[in-house]
């Protein structure tokens, strides 16, 4: 029974052309620090970027600091008073490579603004060139691209001029990348690509800031970037023949296929973690429906099939259905997977608490020889523990398992 995966084409379209560099910016056992505007800011608390990067390094993991700042520029970065300078977060993480994500901001200075732009960008390259933030190597960097603006009626006017102008930044940062031989990710073709697609949920609450789905969404291709040339993950796709009791998979491997009349029951073992399940349960546009984990199941007799792993409920669908693939995004698989990423967000937020907390007045600013403000200093440090000793853990909690799937008929 020949296999095919449609999704080549797909992934091309999603992928863009991003980091170009023989060897990918981000490499197993990397400190990596997450620098820019709202957009990485927030991959902080969605985790889905941070999760695929520890599925991907889980033998050797990477470990990251994400000090974005909603708002920020490259020359527009404001801090409360005697905030830790970034060079020493920098230092105090042993940073291998920054990841910079700017344009957004400075984009709303249209096209006069470009040239500024490009000398921002290679004055902010200059300043970290050469340092070496984990006393052995030079820093590494990645430049992002702002996303592109989506349409969403009243809330986006001249979307036509923002994206013009959001395609020119980009267009700049490229520019800048290849000049400084630095790698660089495509953000805004891609998400482009995504929100001229009629079918599937909106990406932004706004036009220019992601939603959890958007997320989702966006650090797929973020992750395929940043390793264009090596080994890309596909998702599960598994196929199997009833009647034959065969079946071919890419992702996992499959034996012992049992059918008869009640069904059929088959074991799996996980040579690749599952993808995350999206955070919806709309139907997704074709180029993301392609990236779920898919079990399709051929000659079945005419009825509705229950599947279950090790025992727990996963889905339902006609014989039909499942001849043409169904979605699997449920499995105890898919759940350890979504409790590593809720693991990443805790961890993120120990973090977040160590570095930015919410009193900083009492920390850094008029307050901090109060009483509150004197006991605040070592709590923090206290939250910094915490976030280390649960970056420490992360990976483990990474697993390939093999497990029993069982496909029953449904009786009315």
């Amino acid at each position: 029974m020949k296999f095919i995966i449609p999704i080549l084409a797909v992934f091309g379209c999603l992928i863009g052309n991003g980091a170009a560099s023989a060897d990918p910016p981000i490499r197993p056992g990397d400190h990596v620090a997450i620098v820019g505007n709202t957009f990485a800011d927030q991959l902080r608390i969605h985790g889905y970027l941070e999760t695929l990067l520890l599925q991907k390094t889980s033998d050797t993991p990477i470990s990251i600091r994400n000090l974005g700042w909603g708002g920020d520029m490259l020359t527009a970065r404001d801090r409360p008073t005697n905030f830790p300078t970034e060079e020493t977060t920098l230092r105090d993480h042993q940073t291998d490579v920054i990841v910079a994500c700017f344009g957004m901001g400075e984009s709303f200075a249209g096209e006069r603004g470009i040239e500024k732009f490009k000398a921002d960008l290679e004055a902010w390259i200059e300043s970290h060139r050469g340092k070496k933030y984990n006393e052995k190597t030079e820093v590494r960097l990645v430049l992002v691209s702002p996303i592109a603006c989506e349409d969403l009626g009243h809330l986006t006017p001249d979307l036509d001029g923002r994206n013009r102008d959001l395609q020119s930044y980009t267009r700049a940062m490229r520019e800048v990348a290849e000049s400084a031989d630095i790698a660089f990710i495509d953000l805004f073709e891609p998400s482009r690509y995504l929100m001229d697609e009629q079918q599937g949920p909106n990406l932004t609450t706004n036009g220019i800031h992601l939603n959890q789905y958007g997320y989702w969404a966006i650090s797929r291709t973020f992750f395929n970037q940043l390793f264009p040339e090596h080994d890309e993950t596909p998702p599960w796709q598994m196929r199997m023949d009833a009647n034959a009791k065969t079946g071919t998979a890419i992702g996992v491997e499959l034996a012992d296929i049992v059918s008869d009349e009640t069904g059929l029951q088959f074991r799996v073992t996980e040579t690749t973690p599952p993808h995350l399940p999206p955070p919806v349960d709309n139907p997704l546009p074709p180029q993301l429906e392609f990236l779920r984990d898919t079990l399709a199941v051929e000659n079945l007799p005419p009825g509705t099939y229950a599947l279950s792993v090790d025992g727990e409920h996963v889905a339902t669908a006609s014989a039909d259905q499942w001849t043409k693939g169904v979605a699997i995004d449920a499995s105890p698989a898919h759940a350890e997977a979504e409790s590593v990423r809720a693991a990443v967000n805790d961890k993120n937020l120990q973090f977040t608490y160590s570095w930015k907390a919410l009193n900083q007045v009492h920390i850094v600013g008029e307050r901090r020889s109060s009483p509150s403000g004197r006991a605040l200093p070592g709590e923090v440090i206290q939250f910094s523990e915490l976030a280390k000793e649960r970056d420490a853990n992360l990976a483990k909690r990474i697993r390939l398992a093999t497990r029993q799937w069982r496909l029953s008929r449904v009786t009315q």
